[in-house]
């Protein structure tokens, strides 16, 4: 192939310019995204554990992307530092009592952290500063205790199970109960031999009260409630009486009050 021709250079600099162009696109892409070109501030925040956080993943305010990660450094063996840089234009809404935390795009996606609103009448965060920050809860530890959630419940099921099995077998005072035709019977019959005494209570009191041995016992019972009865309406009708006279002479008070007033206003008007 001859490299020297005028069709040749026409494709190789066509190749060229457009692997250019790619390139500088790519450049603006990421660059725009880890905020190479924008106006930024930096602020940090120390954690026990960053939960598989890297540089380079995204800074969230209220759900907006407004930052990058852009160091994760260990400071000791129960401390990791996460610098992080932040886009000018959100600066006055980050307030010096706003604390990190970090969370996850989506149920498996990529960490990121997240910047909890602060009060508003906090002074605006220093450059550099270091904010407060909250543990993120980690996945296998929420995972760890569904699967003792679901032992527990596999345990119970079975035990409901063996229960049921017992019950349809006849075992136990709930199966006898269930299964077993000779205690329901039982049971009814004492129902209705119950429903029979009380029907035979029931007659011996009536003939009892008509028995002329008994008659005035049961008289005297009756003459008794019914000298209660009218010891309490006499209670009430003299309750009512003394409530009537205390309000009559309260009124007669007040009339006698508003008498002596109108005649020492008529003295004073006199004079």
């Amino acid at each position: 192939m001859d490299t020297h021709t005028q069709k040749f250079k026409i494709r190789l600099g066509l190749f060229v310019a457009i692997g250019l162009a790619l390139f500088v696109i790519a450049i603006f892409v990421i660059g725009r995204q880890k905020n190479l070109f924008n106006p930024v501030f930096r602020i940090s925040s120390n954690f026990a554990n960053v939960g598989g956080l890297q540089v380079g993943n995204n800074v969230r305010f209220s759900g907006i992307n407004v930052g990058t990660v852009n160091n994760i450094t260990i400071i000791n063996d129960s401390t990791v530092k996460v610098d992080m840089y932040i886009k000018q234009e959100v600066w006055p809404f980050i307030k010096s009592d706003c604390s990190m935390a970090i969370g996850s795009e989506g149920v498996i996606g990529d960490k990121l952290v997240n910047i909890l609103q602060g009060t508003a009448n906090a002074p605006r965060a220093k450059e550099g500063q270091l904010l407060g920050s909250t543990e993120p809860v980690e996945t296998d530890a929420i995972i760890a205790s569904l699967e003792v959630t679901a032992n527990n419940a596999e345990i119970i099921t079975q035990q409901l199970a063996e229960i049921m099995t017992k019950i349809n077998n006849g075992k136990g005072t709930i199966g006898r109960l269930i299964e077993d035709k000779t205690i329901a019977d039982n049971l009814n019959k004492t129902i209705i031999n119950l429903r029979n005494g009380s029907k035979g209570l029931d007659d011996n009191m009536t003939a009892a009260k008509h028995n002329f041995l008994l008659r005035g016992y049961f008289k005297k019972q009756e003459k008794q409630k019914a000298e209660q009865k009218e010891e309490a309406k006499e209670k009430l009708e003299d309750a009512k009486k003394e409530q009537i006279k205390k309000q009559e002479k309260a009124r007669k008070e007040k009339a006698k009050a508003q008498e002596k007033a109108q005649k020492e206003a008529q003295k004073e008007a006199k004079k």
